[in-house]
Parts: C-alpha cells; sequence; structure tokens
C-alpha cells in the first residue's frame, strides 16, 4: 500500500508552466586523490595503490535561475571519479555546504559516480586493509567531503549570468556485457566463442548527450558528457587512474582550454560496459595501426561523437530558459530472498568466512543473508531514494542511485517529452537493478546478492521517473 499511496500523489502533482528565466552558472573542479597509498574499490579482492596513473576528481557545475531579483531555482551536480557515491557521503557534503553558502538549499545537490573501479574505497569494513601505511576509508570520506564541499562552494560563489547548448552524438563506448546461453542462463562477461553461446542480453545505448555552458563573454567553460558506459576499462589495475574520462578531458582541454570543466555522467547502463565482447583481434589490430592504447580508442570516440553534438549546441544557445528542479523522496520495493537462495548464500559464506583474502566476498553474500533473515522475521523494507529531475530548456536530467539496466534508460528516453534526457546513474551506492529478462537469465548482476531492488522495482523506479518529466512538460 506504501508504493500505491506514493504513486497517487505523484498522478494528483498539478501540471506546471515552467517560464523562461535568467541563468546564472559557475563551476569549479578539485583533486580527490589521496597523497598516500590507498585500497581501491570495484573488485572483490584487496588492491593497494601506490601510484597514480590519472587524478581522480570532482567537477561542479552549478545553475541558478533568476526573473530580476527573484530566484526561480537551483542546482548543484558533482560528478566524481569514484565507483559509486556511498552511504553517508552526500550528507556530509550537505552539512559542509549549509553554513558555506547559505543563499543555497542543499536538498538541490546531487553528487554521481562515473564508476572507475581504480578510486579509493570508501566502506572501512569492505576489505581486509592494512592498518598502517595507507590512508583509511575513514580518513578518505572525510577529505572527501571536504574537496567536493569545497567545489560546490566555489561553482556557486562564481555564478555569472551565461548560456546553455544541448546537442546529441552517437559513439561505440560500451557493449552488453552479459552472454545468453542455449539453456537460457545468462553470464557476466561470459565467453562468446561457445558453441552454446546465443547472443547478447540486451540492447545498447550508443548516444552521446551533450550540455555546453558558456559564461558572460560567451566563452565555453564547461560541459556536461552522458555516456551510457561505466568507467571500467581498467578496472583491474592496482593504481589510481581516472579511466578514459582523463583522457576525455585532456583531449578537449586541449583545443578549449585548459580550465574547461568536464564532468563525466553515466548513463543507464548496469548491463554495459567498454570491455569487448567479439572482435577482440580486429578491434586490438586497428588500435595498433592507429597507435592507440584502448583508453585512446574510447576518448577519440566520446570526443568525436562530442564534437558533433556541439556543433548543434553551439548554434542555438540560450540564456533565457525554463528551469526547474525536482527532488523527491522515493520507496522502492526491495528484491525478496527465497528460502532456496538463502540455503545457497549460508553454504557460500560458511566456505569463504576462514579466509580473511576473501572477506569482501563473504560480506557481500552475507549482505543478502541478513537481508532474508529480516524478511522472515516481517521487517520487510521499502528500498529509500533520492530522484532529482531538472527541466533545463528543452532537455530534462533524471538521476537515480544504481546500476540500472540499460532498458530502463531507454524506456525513460523514450517515453519523456523533452526533447533529449539525461539519465544519470550511480548518484548512490550503486547496486544493480536488473531488467525482466536479465533477472530470468541469472547470473552476477542479476543475482539477490546483486539486487537490492529488483526488476520490479525498476519499473517502479522508471514510471516514477517518466511521471516526474511529463509533470514539468504539461500546461495548466
Amino acid at each position: 500500500m506504501l508504493f500505491r499511496i506514493g504513486w497517487l500523489c505523484l498522478l494528483l502533482w498539478p501540471a506546471l508552466t515552467v517560464p523562461a528565466a535568467e541563468l546564472h552558472t559557475g563551476g569549479a573542479t578539485v583533486s580527490i586523490t589521496p597523497e598516500q597509498p590507498v585500497a581501491l574499490s570495484g573488485q572483490m579482492h584487496t588492491r593497494i595503490a601506490k601510484t597514480v596513473a590519472s587524478p581522480v576528481t570532482a567537477t561542479a557545475l552549478a545553475i541558478e535561475a533568476r526573473e530580476g531579483d527573484e530566484v526561480v531555482d537551483q542546482a548543484i551536480m558533482v560528478s566524481c571519479d569514484l565507483v559509486a557515491i556511498r552511504e553517508g557521503i552526500l550528507e556530509l557534503v550537505r552539512d559542509r555546504l549549509k553554513e558555506r553558502i547559505p543563499d543555497f538549499d542543499v536538498q538541490k545537490l546531487f553528487i554521481s559516480a562515473t564508476h572507475t573501479h581504480t578510486a579509493p574505497v570508501m566502506r572501512q569494513e569492505a576489505y581486509q586493509l592494512p592498518e598502517e601505511g595507507i590512508i583509511q576509508p575513514d580518513e578518505y570520506v572525510q577529505f572527501l567531503a571536504d574537496q567536493i564541499a569545497d567545489a560546490s562552494a566555489q561553482a556557486w560563489q562564481s555564478r555569472r549570468p551565461g548560456s546553455v547548448g544541448w546537442g546529441l552524438g552517437y559513439a561505440v563506448v560500451a557493449l552488453n556485457r552479459r552472454s545468453v546461453y542455449a539453456d537460457g542462463s545468462a553470464q557476466m562477461y561470459g565467453s562468446t566463442s561457445r558453441s552454446n553461446f546465443r547472443g547478447l542480453e540486451g540492447y545498447e545505448d550508443h548516444g552521446v548527450e551533450v550540455l555546453c555552458f558558456w559564461d558572460e563573454n560567451d566563452k565555453l567553460f564547461a560541459t556536461a558528457i552522458n555516456v551510457a558506459c561505466p568507467a571500467q576499462e581498467v578496472e583491474s589495475g592496482s593504481v589510481v587512474d581516472a579511466d578514459f574520462w582523463h583522457q576525455v578531458r585532456q583531449s578537449l582541454r586541449a583545443k578549449y582550454g585548459e580550465d574547461l570543466l568536464v564532468l563525466g555522467w553515466t548513463g543507464a547502463a548496469g548491463d554495459q560496459s567498454p570491455h569487448l565482447m567479439y572482435r577482440k583481434a580486429a578491434d586490438e589490430r586497428m588500435r595498433k595501426l592507429r597507435g592507440l592504447s584502448r583508453l585512446e580508442e574510447l576518448s577519440r570516440r566520446i570526443v568525436v561523437a562530442w564534437e558533433e553534438a556541439y556543433e548543434g549546441a553551439r548554434q542555438e544557445k540560450h540564456r533565457d530558459v525554463p528551469f526547474v528542479h525536482s527532488v523527491q523522496a522515493v520507496d522502492l520495493p526491495e528484491r525478496l530472498v527465497t528460502e532456496q537462495e538463502a540455503a545457497a548464500l549460508r553454504t557460500k559464506v560458511a566456505n569463504l568466512s576462514s579466509d580473511p583474502s576473501k572477506k569482501r566476498r563473504m560480506l557481500w553474500h552475507q549482505a543478502a543473508l541478513d537481508r532474508f533473515e529480516r524478511q522472515q522475521a516481517g521487517d520487510q523494507r521499502p528500498y529509500p531514494i533520492e530522484l532529482h529531475v531538472i527541466r533545463l530548456g528543452d532537455i530534462a536530467i533524471a538521476t537515480n542511485p544504481f546500476e540500472l539496466f540499460t532498458d530502463f534508460g531507454i524506456q525513460m528516453k523514450s517515453r519523456s517529452p523533452a526533447l533529449q534526457t539525461f539519465v544519470v546513474q550511480l548518484t548512490g551506492p550503486g547496486s544493480y537493478v536488473p531488467s525482466r529478462r536479465a533477472a530470468q537469465g541469472g547470473g552476477y548482476s542479476a543475482i539477490v546478492e546483486s539486487n537490492e531492488v529488483g526488476h520490479e522495482g525498476g519499473q517502479e523506479l522508471t514510471e516514477r521517473t517518466v511521471e516526474a518529466i511529463q509533470s514539468l512538460w504539461s500546461p495548466n
């Protein structure tokens, strides 16, 4: 009944007519790279990084719309080179900003991650870590919150009248990473050369959605790039690395200025990644002939698509546009753990508990088992999320905290009344939300350990998101 009441409340929202208002924008970027060795997040085993291949950064973009001296609405959007935005980090940043920028509503801040697997760990108990010689996760989280707050405050305090434009390009950056076999089962990164391989599970989204921001002197100072691909090409490495977003930033700054701010936004891509599933030898040959690494090749494709989008965006710059930022608390149904799943989980936990090096994997199974025990005791809880939906001129921006399977993002984009819809995932802890067909196929990313919210919750999120966007376009 809880979910139905929330749905009814949304349907009863009054439709909005959003007047155009003058944009004031600002931005800043800061390093979130620790100066000490650090454990890296994103794998099931402990990795300690002692060197930096490319810095990880946080980039903030502030937007305020005004009619004369009256504030119409606000937003600060921060993109971070992290695997996810772990629990509590958003609240820490908001607490730091309340006094620093009292004229900003801190509920209008959201933080997203690019999902690089070579950035610092943010959970103290997630891995077996040395007690000395590295920055501990709790210490890093405080440093991270300070840096994100600094970037957000700088962005807000630097806002000036400016203009915005949007465009669309295409680049093959992500591939569906779930192989399907003759018996109907699926496996992430499963071999495609097996005789029983029947295809890849889902559709791929190759769109590159682009926002561009110019200052009062008509200089391009910031761009947001929405690509439905996690930044995990070098995910198994043991050095700090921003993955392909570093090369993208370097390429764009070489042409448009070293101070250009680039926000990397990861679209709905829970079942996509940059890893090749077939044609591997042919791809490697072509890259060698071009003299490019895989990271450089991915960056090249994104930058070419960005240039296509920029060509359109720069021809239609808008200083006065409709701008509204909606923030909703949404409760989604959690995925239930079955008796059969619980029995298998108990066996896995028992087998792994005696090996400290397997701590991360053991805790992964244990969390799902704890959920089962709670549910059996009658304590079935909704999964609360914070949903941001923004209208900026003809485009919409919608957030979610998950690794959301691509099917849901395509639904949102297709059903949205906006000219373009930017789906920004990983504004939170980042558990997978699989499609219905993925749940049927099973495998990592679609099993109960991987999913705090199942495909039913993914569809509920989609409906809530689409309705929220539609409410910002409906006339009175």
